[in-house]
């Protein structure tokens, strides 16, 4: 009797261990059930809202009509005015260095020491090959100015007389050139002193005292000593796009903005950790032809730098003014998107929902977005609302009339240029 019962409970648990396979086609026709469910719900909230509640309320308002200041965003770095390497132009040893690592040097602030004894003493000769000179010089005047009484009488030649003006002539000349070697000497004697040739920063030292270093005046074999970069102004430099050069060369031939090849347009920058833009500067120059690779062409602006905040190399972005124009302002918040279209919700005929799709412009203080193209100024836009589900294209809704919020509101000036 156990072994039947054994037997029995063995056959069940085998059984129970079985899963019977379910084909693909069983999970597809679950997905699709579900979503068929989710979808009749949706779709019976709405009704139910339209049945008991009405069409739902949304808040509308027209866009504001200001004309504004266009600013055109772009990244760029910034770069030194004046960048040189400082080489002295005369070899020998370093005998002092005046300078600390990094310091903000003046224009003419002394630098390097080189050893100026060898140079001292080319000095000392020079001036006593000089002396020298203007001996001969006056040994051969008194040799002329005997011989010209003598050819009168007949006891010296002409040629004797020619022959002695000629020599004073050499020797005038002798005298010229050893003045002109006490002039390179001096020259010398002077660089040896190595003086800063701009105003800026320094970099760190590359040399050091005792170390003989190489002079020139070519700089292909002088030693560079350190480096300055000039900080007060400085270049931000910046790529346009080529429809963006294309865009500015069309408003100035059209009068609505000059170009900046001839005006220094306004620009402001802000640095990654800034808000606002801080730095106010103007545009100097606009490369002569588009890089053929990128498709871009470079710009630059100065900037002033009285505090020496700004270094040589930064990241920034820079607002570059794009000219005045009429432009449409709705609250960024009405702006939604449809796949790869923005798009606006406005009220249509019977107080439906008409979607538009739109070109959007910058976004401007207080969450506000200027809209290209795609509504006018007599389209009432729903501005709050959106998110109820039974608001979408088609639907009948109930508009309620608002106002779109500016910064100026808050303040009481003028909206048009506080938008700006």
């Amino acid at each position: 009797m156990r072994l039947i019962e054994l037997s029995q409970l063995q056959a069940t648990s085998f059984q129970a261990k079985q899963v019977t396979p379910v084909h693909p086609t069983v999970f597809s026709l679950r997905s699709v059930s579900l979503a068929l469910v989710v979808l009749a719900s949706t779709l019976s909230v709405q009704t139910a809202w339209a049945q008991g509640r009405g069409a739902p309320p949304v808040t509308v308002a027209k866009p504001i009509e200001q004309r504004i200041t266009q600013w055109d965003e772009f990244s760029g770095r910034f770069d030194a005015i004046e960048s040189v390497d400082v080489r002295a132009r005369v070899s020998g040893f370093v005998e002092e260095i005046h300078f600390n690592d990094g310091e903000l040097i003046t224009k003419g602030d002394l630098l390097f020491s080189i050893d100026k004894r060898p140079f001292e003493i080319e000095v000392a000769s020079a001036k006593a090959t000089i002396d020298q000179r203007k001996a001969e010089v006056s040994l051969q005047i008194s040799e002329v100015e005997r011989a010209k009484p003598l050819v009168r009488r007949g006891a010296v030649t002409e040629r004797d007389l020619e022959q002695r003006e000629a020599n004073l002539a050499v020797a005038r000349a002798q005298l010229a050139a050893a003045e002109a070697t006490l002039r390179r000497a001096e020259l010398n004697l002077k660089w040896a002193d190595v003086r800063a040739p701009i105003s800026g920063r320094a970099s760190d030292r590359r040399v050091d005292v005792g170390a003989l270093i190489s002079g020139g005046q070519t700089g292909g074999e002088a030693t560079v000593l350190t480096r300055i970069v000039s900080l007060d102004p400085i270049h931000f430099s910046f790529d346009a796009s080529e429809t963006d050069y294309l865009r500015y060369v069309r408003l100035s031939r059209a009068g609505k903005r000059d170009s900046s090849r001839e005006t220094g347009n306004p620009v402001r920058i802000k640095l990654v950790d800034e808000e606002g833009w801080p730095w106010d500067g103007k545009m100097n120059f606009i490369d002569n032809r588009l890089n053929p690779r990128s498709g871009t062409i470079r710009g630059r602006a100065i900037v002033g730098n009285p505090d020496k905040v700004l270094a040589p190399g930064l990241f920034g972005r820079m607002q570059l003014f794009g000219g005045e124009l009429d432009a449409l302002i709705i609250p960024d918040k009405a702006v939604v998107a449809d796949q790869t279209r923005k798009i606006v919700f406005a009220i249509g005929d019977n107080n439906t929902i008409v979607a538009k799709p739109v070109k959007l412009g910058v976004l401007r203080e207080g969450g506000l977005r200027v809209i290209e193209s795609g509504i006018t100024a007599d389209d009432r836009i729903v501005i709050d609302g959106i998110a109820n589900p039974a608001v979408r294209p088609g639907a009948t809704v109930t508009p309620e009339d608002g106002t779109i919020a500016t910064p100026a509101d808050a303040t009481g000036e003028d909206q048009t240029s506080k938008v700006q």
